[in-house]
């Protein structure tokens, strides 16, 4: 049986970020994808220029009803990321619910895009939609630690903190959380961030389970777009893949994006020259370059228990 993706993302024609990012990556691990562009830009908006228009709520609403009319909105998973409209994020959301109304098995992955290192750089008014709407709705989300703490009311100085804001989270719907990033301080020294993973299940006698993660992930010194997009996107692939085992789902999503990353800054470095900093163009990821990582990851970083559970 086909594995069936609909994924609600920005589109750039050059480049890789939202759509572009996840579709390719997710195809080759034998994902069917269907995309709907919440944007259509010429590039991403790191770039000096870029040019584009922006989907309405209602034009989303109307590209969903071309679906079903066809009957053709079977879906097992639905992606989104970022969002700027609040009309636009309802619409997603009651989308999602009509989905999940027809198949009660669809898994929703969302990215709740809100801001980073403190500051929101989307409307505050998408805040309350995310935390009363989205998250209940979502069985996967991958916030970084300042959105974490915006959904929960809740700051993040320690481990155990963050373990507990991913048990708030849990109570708020999602089964799986992932703090993709955090400032916490990393028994690897400085030069590291860490990560960490709560997955809740039930086992066939019906007990409750919790997996938590954390992994110590190098830093590197280059501003990426799009990575935070192909991390969501390769957590629902390993995740589908490896559905009891956050561990492991983990390490290859974060593998998966360690050899990207490798690639791009070797490739930008090279073609910027000896003590120029790269481009935005030149730090487009290398995606089609590393189809044989997406397929099979090495894994070059481990995940540990949290000392927390």
């Amino acid at each position: 049986m086909d594995c069936r993706v609909l994924s609600v993302q920005s589109h750039v024609v050059r480049g890789y970020v939202g759509n572009k990012s996840a579709s390719f990556p997710l195809q080759v691990l034998g994902f069917e994808v269907e995309t709907i562009n919440s944007v259509q830009f010429s590039n991403h908006t790191g770039y000096e220029h870029w040019k584009g228009q922006v989907l309405t709520a209602d034009e989303l609403q109307l590209l969903y009803e071309g679906i079903k009319l066809n009957n053709v909105n079977q879906y097992d998973y639905v992606l989104t990321g970022y969002t700027r409209d609040d009309s636009f994020l309802d619409m997603v959301v009651d989308i999602v619910q009509e989905l999940k109304r027809a198949n009660p098995n669809l898994v929703y992955v969302c990215d709740p895009v809100l801001g980073d290192n403190g500051a929101m750089y989307v409307p505050e008014n998408l805040l309350p939609i995310y935390r009363d709407k989205v998250v209940p709705a979502a069985d996967i989300i991958t916030p970084n630690q300042f959105e974490a703490e915006l959904l929960t009311g809740r700051n993040i100085s320690s481990e155990k903190d963050a373990v507990e804001v991913m048990n708030l989270l849990h109570s708020m719907g999602p089964d799986t959380v992932v703090i993709t990033s955090s400032e916490l301080p990393s028994p690897l020294g400085d030069q590291y961030l860490v990560a960490l993973g709560s997955q809740k299940r039930v086992t066939e006698d019906g007990t409750m389970v919790t997996q938590q993660i954390r992994m110590d992930i190098p830093r590197v010194d280059a501003v990426f777009v799009g990575t935070g997009d192909l991390f969501a996107a390769m957590l629902l692939a390993w995740t589908h893949l490896h559905p009891n085992d956050l561990k492991m789902a983990c390490e290859k999503t974060v593998s998966v994006i360690y050899h990207v990353i490798k690639r791009t800054i070797t490739y930008a470095k090279e073609v910027a020259g000896p003590n120029r900093r790269p481009s935005p163009a030149q730090l487009e990821l290398r995606m089609v370059q590393s189809k044989a990582d997406i397929e099979d990851p090495g894994i070059v970083l481990n995940a540990l228990s949290s000392r927390y559970m």
